[in-house]
């Protein structure tokens, strides 16, 4: 039973510094403005960037990492103080902090796609993954010039990446699959109008070339 208490109190606690959007936050703070108002409406680092600029979206970046990074050490604490060590709270503060983030209950249920404080999370479960998955996402980043491409493709490989990097056939690799899929899902899934945009080539991209920006002044 204290198994169960235990992880409703971390479920609670993930969701609640989940739903801190910073953001929402932050643009607040700097233009007394609601930045899901403009842009694509979405409330993350990158249409923070594009609406108000670096100085805004870095603070946005750090603390919507840092919240995955914050549940997941604060769920395990909680498992620590119930005594619970047959289990790692990691997986329900992971899940969580990702659906506060997403669903924010301060910010009517409207938050952003999770992709930072997802991998928060993944360097927290094992920091190997992390380094793995978000190098290959600058890379496709950098390709394509776009932060929702190498958003998706880090979501795609981050089960693939975690059953390379364990290998072993236990228990716990297939938890971190599973976890990884469940997690890398929520964030495609959240992503989707971005999907049909690449389809369609007419997703935004991050910076132009100069032929691009000659074009358009032309």
């Amino acid at each position: 039973m204290k198994t169960l208490y235990a992880g409703m109190a971390v479920a609670a606690a993930a969701y609640l510094i989940g739903s801190l959007s910073f953001a929402i936050l932050v643009c607040y703070a700097w233009k007394r403005d609601d930045i899901r108002k403009y842009g694509s409406g979405n409330a993350g680092m990158t249409n923070v960037l594009r609406v108000y600029g670096i100085a805004p979206a870095a603070v946005t970046l750090v603390g919507d990492f840092l919240k995955g990074i914050a549940a997941i050490i604060i769920g395990r604490k909680i498992f620590s103080l119930f005594g619970i060590t047959e289990f790692d709270s990691e997986y329900i503060a992971g899940l969580f902090v990702l659906l506060g983030h997403i669903f924010p209950l301060y910010f009517k249920f409207k938050g952003g796609k999770g992709v930072l404080t997802n991998l928060g999370i993944m360097l927290m479960i094992n920091y190997k993954v992390f380094l793995i998955t978000i190098a290959i996402m600058l890379v496709a980043i950098a390709i394509t010039r776009m932060m929702s491409v190498g958003s998706i493709v880090g979501a795609m490989i981050y089960p693939i990446v975690t059953w390379i990097m364990i290998g072993s056939d236990t228990i716990q690799l297939k938890m971190d699959i599973l976890f990884a899929a469940i997690f890398g899902l929520l964030v495609i899934v959240m992503h989707r109008n971005n999907i049909k945009n690449i389809l369609n080539g007419t997703e935004r991209k991050i910076w132009k070339t100069k032929k691009e920006k000659n074009i358009k002044n032309n």
